[in-house]
């Protein structure tokens, strides 16, 4: 019997990603990943060095996708006993024993003994009194701000990141604001901005964002298009979701 069936439970999905290269576990009903964590995996920039830090894995999804890039280790925080075990299981899955290190911890309390050459994280868009709950506690947790905020995490960011570190991160555009004054809060500076836009002719709905203690200026990347006129993914997004290594001069 092949060791994805002897992993999955009778309430998840197996699903496959980067044409077949990454195997990632689902809750069928619980908190599932959307189009921004292939989005942040591709901004990431990394080299074969790095120590990386991603604060609220949830099934592991980022940092799994991430995995085709060059790295030393990925350390991946998660709150949610849950997602820890499910994120546990895909890193097993795809045999990544060695490069990632899945943590049961919350992030505002986490204290590891080094900082982190990238960090990143896609946190949780709604503020905790913004909407409507879902009944599922993970995707409640994963999208509103019950355990953490952007503040939350840009703090711990701060503390956590080398002096010539990085840290990349995937927002909802209405509230770029917040995003920009976390950001300040902290002494970090923004690098650059790349919007993304579910078609030409519209409003951005998300952005990516890439931080550091040191830049001068702010430079803003052309959008990114998810889909063309004809309502089908865009080449660039085609590109990212099979896991193609395009030009990082883009981002």
């Amino acid at each position: 019997m092949k060791q994805s069936s002897l992993l999955k439970g009778k309430d998840e999905t197996l699903d496959s990603f980067y044409l077949g290269r990454i195997l990632v576990l689902q809750k069928k009903k619980g908190y599932r990943f959307s189009v921004d964590a292939p989005l942040l995996a591709g901004f990431i920039q990394s080299r074969q060095s790095d120590e990386i830090l991603e604060l609220g894995t949830g099934s592991g999804i980022i940092s799994l996708l991430l995995s085709i890039h060059p790295f030393k280790h990925i350390t991946a925080v998660e709150i949610q006993e849950t997602l820890v075990d499910l994120a546990r299981r895909n890193v097993k899955l795809n045999h990544l024993e060695d490069k990632i290190s899945i943590i049961h911890e919350n992030l505002r309390s986490f204290q590891p003994k080094k900082k982190f050459d990238i960090i990143f994280s896609n946190p949780p868009y709604v503020k905790r009194h913004g909407g409507r709950l879902s009944t599922s506690s993970e995707k409640s947790i994963a999208k509103h701000e019950l355990k953490c905020d952007i503040f939350d995490i840009m703090r711990k960011v701060a503390e956590l990141l080398k002096e010539d570190g990085r840290a990349y991160f995937v927002f909802t555009a209405k509230r770029k604001e917040d995003f920009v004054q976390a950001v300040t809060r902290n002494g970090l500076k923004i690098r650059t901005l790349r919007f993304v836009h579910p078609r030409l002719c519209q409003e951005p709905n998300l952005f990516l964002g890439q931080c550091d203690f040191s830049s001068k200026e702010e430079m803003h990347l052309p959008p990114f298009i998810l889909y063309d006129e004809k309502g089908h993914y865009s080449a660039e997004a085609l590109n990212l979701f099979s896991g193609r290594i395009h030009d990082k001069a883009s981002y």
